[in-house]
């Protein structure tokens, strides 16, 4: 999904995924009954060492960083794990999963479906993030959530930042913030990447997850 190839190559099909070592080494990660400080650092190791495993790939991908530019750019930049960015979601699902055009870093629309709107709270505020898939997608395997905040164009990418979630049977989620990371596009304008619609740009600062890179803080933000 859009999330795990973190954009596609410009004018191209599907190319192969990026992230799905990133994401499945925090799903692979378990532990034992512990104490909640023990859950605590568990939880941040774990994040820390996906964060390791991105840099590895980043920085032997010509794709996803130019070698010129790794030397700038790695390792990436993040804010600091905090677990309160970590909160349970519900999705209410969309009637007929309604399809739009998504407007692309490159110039482009990409037809994309709303699967649905996962609502919940954060540091006491009532929020809501659509959550989507690509038009025509039969299974659903992974959802991808895109989203802006009072953060971006500051701290973090103008151009907004990603999450993957898997599907659930419930509709119950967990939403974490942690885990939110940039557009492939950030590093190699080559390749073309959703813009978060309005509807997913978020009146809160998201003090967590991928910052933006230093090379490209004058990068322009979507319009609204």
């Amino acid at each position: 999904m859009f999330g795990q190839s973190a954009g596609l190559p410009a004018g191209s099909k599907r190319t192969r995924l990026a992230l799905p070592i990133f994401c499945a080494l925090l799903a692979a990660c378990t532990s034992g009954p512990s104490a909640p400080d023990d859950d605590a650092a568990s939880y941040t190791k774990d994040i820390q060492e996906a964060r390791a495993e991105k840099d590895r790939l980043y920085g032997s991908d010509a794709e996803l960083i130019p070698a010129a530019r790794r030397a700038a750019l790695l390792p990436l930049k993040y804010y600091n794990v905090d677990p309160a960015y970590k909160v349970p979601a519900s999705l209410k699902l969309s009637e007929n999963r309604p399809v739009f055009d998504m407007p692309t870093s490159t110039g482009t629309n990409r037809k994309m479906q709303r699967v649905g709107v996962l609502e919940f709270t954060l540091q006491g505020q009532q929020m809501s993030l659509e959550a989507f898939v690509e038009a025509g997608t039969q299974q659903i395997t992974s959802l991808f959530v895109p989203f802006a905040d009072l953060t971006t164009g500051k701290d973090t990418y103008a151009a907004g930042r990603y999450l993957d979630l898997k599907p659930t049977p419930t509709g119950f989620y967990v939403i974490d913030f942690n885990k939110a990371y940039n557009p492939t596009c950030a590093y190699n304008p080559t390749w073309e990447c959703p813009y978060p619609p309005p509807a997913n740009r978020l009146k809160a600062e998201i003090r967590a997850g991928e910052k933006a890179p230093p090379d490209l803080h004058d990068i322009k933000a979507p319009a609204a």
